[in-house]
């Protein structure tokens, strides 16, 4: 469930910021705060199209997409049709957001895909970790109280009423599947379509009913 043991962290701009943690829910507070301070930090590249909103030139965003401040887009992402990006939002260079999804707080590492009808809120996505169709992360519970996070027998408390999904590098989630609230999926899981998941996999596990 830690954070060395989920992601590469050469592939996201948020590297520096995500060695001060050991879980990764841990960061879910701070994006918007990391988000200015590499602001000043992204380089020649970047466009601030409007007030806290940073698009990379070589970006493709569509314009029936909505961008809401803070948030980077980086080198060769691409932005699709209807996509909603709420705000403390950091898009990898080469991510994908596709048509109709829409993000709030989270952070997609370089090379990820969410590119048809996802949601992704509260929630980290590693390098080149993949949603199919449909697939969403659930970030609240029903009864509106703080998530844990289950491996095995052991609970870690999050301490947070929001809080989604956590997806290693590489990880492959079938078409709408429901990641819900403090999934934790190791480096390269691949989840079978139409699955309700929950609690921590291992690294490289297959999930299927």
């Amino acid at each position: 469930m830690k954070i060395e043991k989920l992601f590469d962290l050469s592939h996201t701009v948020f590297s520096r910021f995500l060695r001060n943690f050991s879980y990764p829910w841990e960061i879910l507070d701070y994006i918007s705060k990391y988000i200015e301070i590499i602001s000043g930090e992204l380089g020649e590249g970047y466009e601030e199209r409007e007030p806290g909103v940073f698009v990379h030139r070589t970006a493709r965003v569509v314009p029936s997409a909505c961008l809401k401040a803070p948030c980077v887009i980086g080198a060769y992402a691409e932005v699709r049709h209807c996509a909603f990006v709420r705000g403390s939002v950091l898009v990898g260079e080469g991510a994908v957001v596709g048509n109709s999804t829409e993000l709030k707080n989270c952070i997609l590492f370089d090379g990820v895909q969410a590119p048809h009808f996802n949601y992704v809120g509260d929630s980290i996505l590693g390098y080149r970790a993949h949603l199919g169709a449909g697939a969403i992360t659930s970030n609240v519970k029903g009864d509106r109280s703080p998530v844990t996070v289950r491996c095995g027998d052991v609970r870690v408390a999050t301490g947070r009423i929001k809080c989604g999904a956590f997806l290693g590098d590489g990880a492959e989630i079938g078409c709408n599947t429901v990641l819900n609230p403090g999934c934790v999926l190791g480096k390269g899981v691949r989840a079978y379509p139409l699955l309700s998941l929950r609690g921590a996999y291992p690294a490289h596990s297959l999930i299927k009913k």
